[in-house]
């Protein structure tokens, strides 16, 4: 019980393993932190801050740091392409760090009444869907690679369009009316398309010869 080290046993276990992570990831050449990595990270982190500005009805802080973190996507992926950065890594935290971002503000959304609860569990099934069917080919012994299409490219950005224009319009005061509903009817149809064109690609990789 002399030093901090006795007395927070809980810290020097958190500064450890921080340090382990960091160890690893600067011993693997693929796997560095870069900017863009930090960047993205940083994109990662802002998301409970802006789950719980919509929990406590702040919509215009939320769409603000929603927009945040929208221009550190174009950022990372300008400094990435532009200076030569892109890595194993980014290539992981990218795509994860948007479906962390949409699937917690969908979810938020839902509960706050501000989305359609029918299109939040699509939406959130769909991306628990095409995780379970990569996670099942993976035990089966038949990896399936899930590469992204037009038509998914096209799902993510009606996404995100959606989550802009519903707390601008939360947060700015104004009724979005017929755009709003346009929006979800396009969110509803790609999701639905996403989802037929993931499942073909899957049953068609599952079912061909090893």
């Amino acid at each position: 019980m002399r030093n901090g080290r006795a007395r927070h046993p809980w810290r020097c276990a958190w500064q450890e393993g921080a340090r382990g992570l960091c160890a690893t990831l600067g011993s693997k050449p693929g796997l560095r932190l870069s900017i863009p990595n930090l960047i993205t990270l940083g994109r990662i982190l802002l998301v409970p801050v802006v789950v719980w500005a919509i929990a406590s009805g702040a919509m215009l802080s939320a769409f603000l740091l929603f927009l945040a973190a929208g221009v550190s996507d174009a950022v990372d992926g300008f400094l990435a392409k532009r200076f030569g950065m892109t890595s194993e890594l980014g290539a992981y935290l990218d795509p994860l760090a948007d479906k962390v971002l949409i699937v917690s503000i969908y979810i938020s959304l839902g509960i706050a009444n501000a989305l359609p609860r029918w299109l939040v569990i699509l939406v959130v099934s769909r991306d628990l869907l095409i995780v379970g069917g990569v996670m099942l080919s993976w035990v089966i012994g038949k990896p399936v690679s899930v590469k992204p299409h037009i038509v998914s490219k096209l799902n993510t950005a009606a996404q995100l369009l959606l989550v802009a224009l519903v707390l601008a319009a939360l947060g700015m005061g104004f009724d979005a009316g017929w755009a709003l509903t346009l929006v979800t009817i396009a969110v509803a149809t790609l999701t639905l398309a996403s989802v037929a064109i993931y499942l073909r690609e899957w049953v068609q990789h599952m079912g061909s010869a090893p």
